[in-house]
């Protein structure tokens, strides 16, 4: 058992491991007991918990309503839940476990809950006939199981998904980087809003964004590992999209895992930000332009996962049945945590948390919902 004691920080500590002391912060690791822990020396919640809820309505209701005004999306009804025979579920980095179990009326079928509805949007733009240029988005909440739980990171997923229908001349690095600085401009209008009705709020987001391939960042800095490439990178430039992320890069690893059957490795990317309050880069959306029928065949076989042509969804990509299509999830939490300068992403959303982290973040007056 650790005591660590510093003029703003003292908590007995049970099953958890100092990792790092840093000028500002501390960061606490613990195996299985524990969660991976960042606490500020210094950390002034600017918000009671009221007017906590209070401003993260401000910030879903302003965010929507920009990011569907710029980018041409409609909101529609989302499914909490498939059949795993659809194949519409996303299996994310191949490893996570979704939640499953049976329905009475279905028997002998499998029900996942979504992971996210990177398929099923794409699905959904076909069914409700959505024409070109325009789209969808919708409210996706999901469990993630295998989550290693942080300051960042919860069981509970809440995002916004979009997907919307463009053309073959627009399957382009340049379009894609368009969509995204009008992403931004969502989120800094929405910036505004709230700075306008809490003042002591300061701004996170920058108006530019610097934009870098994988590649371009691992010749940057050849020594470190991804999550550190980010870091680097987001503190230097704050507002950052990385690109072309899932095919291996010159040291023989990808930037990050992807699924090989939504996005294509060559026009997708992460949108990320510097956050000064826990010295990290926070990854805010994952996007993309969806594959082609040759894309997808190319992806899954450097996968190892072709049997999934024989699916339902994969047969109509295959069969060019479903229109092309650029699409992502935005974390509605993390966007909160970021506007609010909360210190845990528990603090804007409700999840379960190991009873440790509980006591900490108690002890530390952050206080998780």
């Amino acid at each position: 058992m650790w005591n660590i004691s510093t003029k703003s920080f003292l908590v007995q500590l049970p099953s958890v491991t100092l990792s790092k002391w840093y000028n500002n912060y501390i960061i606490l690791k613990g195996g299985n007991m524990c969660a991976n822990l960042i606490i500020p020396k210094v950390y002034i919640d600017q918000f009671d918990i009221f007017d906590t809820q209070k401003a993260i309505k401000l910030v879903k209701d302003s965010f929507e309503n920009e990011l569907a005004k710029n980018l041409n999306l409609s909101r529609v009804s989302a499914p909490l839940y498939v059949t795993k025979a659809s194949g519409l579920n996303d299996n994310l980095n191949g490893v996570e476990r979704p939640v499953s179990f049976e329905i009475a009326e279905l028997p002998g079928q499998e029900i996942e809950i979504v992971q996210s509805l990177a398929k099923w949007k794409r699905l959904a733009l076909k069914q409700y006939d959505f024409w070109t240029n325009n789209g969808l988005y919708t409210d996706m909440n999901a469990i993630r199981r295998d989550e290693t739980l942080d300051n960042l990171h919860s069981t509970y997923v809440d995002q916004w998904d979009w997907e919307k229908i463009i053309t073959k001349q627009q399957r382009t690095i340049d379009f894609i980087k368009d969509t995204v600085i009008k992403i931004v401009h969502a989120l800094k209008a929405t910036e505004y809003q709230l700075i306008g009705k809490y003042p002591q709020i300061k701004p996170v987001i920058d108006d530019e964004v610097f934009f870098i391939t994988s590649q371009e960042l691992l010749d940057m800095y050849p020594d470190l590992d991804a999550k550190a490439r980010e870091h680097e990178i987001s503190k230097l430039h704050n507002t950052v999209f990385i690109l072309q992320i899932g095919n291996k890069l010159s040291n023989g690893l990808p930037h990050d895992s992807r699924a090989p059957d939504y996005d294509d490795w060559q026009l997708n990317g992460d949108l990320l930000v510097y956050y000064e309050l826990l010295d990290c880069a926070i990854e805010l959306s994952s996007m993309g332009i969806r594959v082609d029928s040759a894309s997808l065949v190319s992806q899954l076989e450097k996968a190892g996962a072709s049997e999934r042509l024989q699916l339902p969804y994969h047969q109509m990509l295959l069969n060019d049945e479903l229109p092309l299509t650029i699409g992502g999830g935005i974390g509605q939490s993390r966007i909160c945590l970021v506007l609010l300068h909360k210190a845990h992403i528990g603090e804007v959303q409700v999840s379960l948390w190991p009873k440790e982290t509980l006591a900490i973040c108690k002890k530390n007056k952050i206080r998780l919902l």
